[in-house]
Order: structure tokens, then C-alpha cells, then sequence
């Protein structure tokens, strides 16, 4: 199924429900897109599934590069990439929240693929 035809199907509550998984990365990290994908996975809307799934993989990387963040603050250099982790998570959460709440599919950049 390609894209655009996703985008036709996409019903209004999709949508809501796709924003608030998006944005509900920035406080609640990988929880919101982890139940909406659960729940719908078998019997959503490809579309609904497609855009959990890809807040998921990218809460996911966020999730390794704080761990990650962590164990470097042990020489101080961590210190300064959780500002960084921060930013990007909520710019890029952002901007998907509104790609989803048009109806569009978003891809987000620089998110590892663990989830197909």
C-alpha cells in the first residue's frame, strides 16, 4: 500500500490519535506510541499502525541515546548531549504531531529502523 493512498483513508480520529502519540513522546517517551501501536496493530488503520510504529522506533533510539548520554556523564561529555537529546526529541515530536494531525505520513530522520 503506498502512502498516498493512506493519506485518502485517514480518518479525523486517526489523526488525533496519531498527534497525541507524536507529542506524547516529549514527556512521556516511548509509553504513548508503545500502547497505541499494541492496541492497533491487528485491527487499526494501516496508517494509525504505520505512524505508532514510527514513534515507537524513534522513542526507542531516544531511550539508547539517553542511555547512552548517561554512561558518557561519567567524563562530563554527557552533560551536555541530554540538553541536545532534549531539543531534538521535542522539535522533531513537534513536528510530527502536526504532519499527523494534517493526515501525512512522517518519517522521522536519524531513527534506527527496529520495528517493521
Amino acid at each position: 500500500m503506498d502512502s498516498n493512498d493512506l493519506v485518502e483513508s485517514v480518518s479525523k480520529d486517526d489523526r488525533n490519535i496519531a498527534a497525541l502519540t507524536h507529542a506524547g513522546g516529549i514527556i512521556f517517551g516511548f509509553i504513548p506510541s508503545l500502547i497505541v501501536y499494541l492496541l492497533k496493530k491487528d485491527g487499526g488503520s494501516a496508517w494509525l499502525v504505520q505512524q505508532s510504529r514510527e514513534a515507537l522506533n524513534f522513542q526507542i533510539t531516544v531511550l539508547i541515546a539517553c542511555v547512552v548520554a548517561s554512561i558518557l556523564s561519567t567524563l562530563l561529555i554527557g552533560l551536555f548531549i541530554f540538553p541536545l537529546i532534549f531539543i531534538v526529541n521535542l522539535i522533531f515530536c513537534v513536528l510530527a504531531a502536526i504532519k499527523a494531525s494534517n493526515g501525512e505520513v512522517y518519517r522521522y530522520p536519524l531513527t534506527l529502523r527496529l520495528l517493521s
